[in-house]
């Protein structure tokens, strides 16, 4: 009777194989999800003339009232009598601004390598998930690591024209001036950390996908991923 009543061990491997394909799958498609969003985030990134701006400075005495606008990698934006302001600089020119060149370069690295990943996810219809995963998550920490690279170069590059323009000649090297860092900014900083944390979750559904499953189940793994 006590031989009966133990659960036969094929029946026990097959059940744990399918929660952890379902656990798998969800993980998964949350990930793929996160993924997608990170990469329309760095398109925002990029385009946004938002990095810095003048904050609520208020004008005394009779001279001229100072500029005030924002300024982004390939635009500086200033405030003017019309709803519009008046813009210098265009992104369709693919043209950064001199002192942010590298900067720019630095984002369209990361935003080329999280757009690759993102093209990657065609790939779990071809090779197995943990391959997949693995690719992914290298090109998000390369993205991570470049968008970093940006995030501190960009405030090397403070002593430029455009922000003396912008910010007052008090504008320097890691020093503002009037201006202040603004979302955009903040944005590509937060996005360096959601490439660390997807990165890593991929190497992490990469690592279980290897150590937890068979060959065959590799292979079921793969098409309940791409069926969800």
């Amino acid at each position: 009777m006590a031989s009966a009543a133990t659960p036969d061990l094929g029946d026990l491997s097959r059940l744990y194989q399918t929660e952890f394909v379902r656990s798998a799958r969800a993980v998964g498609a949350l990930w793929a999800v996160c993924t997608l969003c990170f990469a329309i985030i760095q398109v925002v990134i990029l385009v946004q003339p938002s990095w810095i701006g003048t904050g609520d400075v208020r004008h005394l005495g009779t001279g001229p009232s100072p500029a005030a606008g924002t300024l982004g990698l390939f635009e500086v934006c200033l405030e003017s009598d019309r709803p519009v302001p008046d813009c210098r600089g265009r992104l369709s020119s693919l043209s950064p601004l001199p002192s942010f060149q590298s900067v720019a370069v630095l984002v369209g690295i990361s935003l080329w390598a999280v757009w690759t990943s993102v093209v990657c996810l065609c790939l779990f219809r071809f090779c197995s998930a943990a391959t997949v995963y693995k690719i992914c998550a290298w090109l998000q920490l390369t993205a991570g690591f470049c968008l970093a690279l940006a995030c501190l170069l960009f405030p090397d590059s403070w002593e430029s024209p455009e922000m003396r323009v912008l910010c007052g000649d008090s504008v320097g090297s890691f020093s503002s001036g009037n201006c202040s860092i603004h979302w955009a900014f903040i944005l590509a900083i937060l996005g360096v950390l959601d490439a660390a944390i997807l990165s890593t979750l991929a190497f992490v559904l990469a690592n279980r996908q290897d150590a937890l499953l068979p060959p065959l189940g590799k292979e079921v793994t793969t098409g309940l991923l791409m069926s969800a």
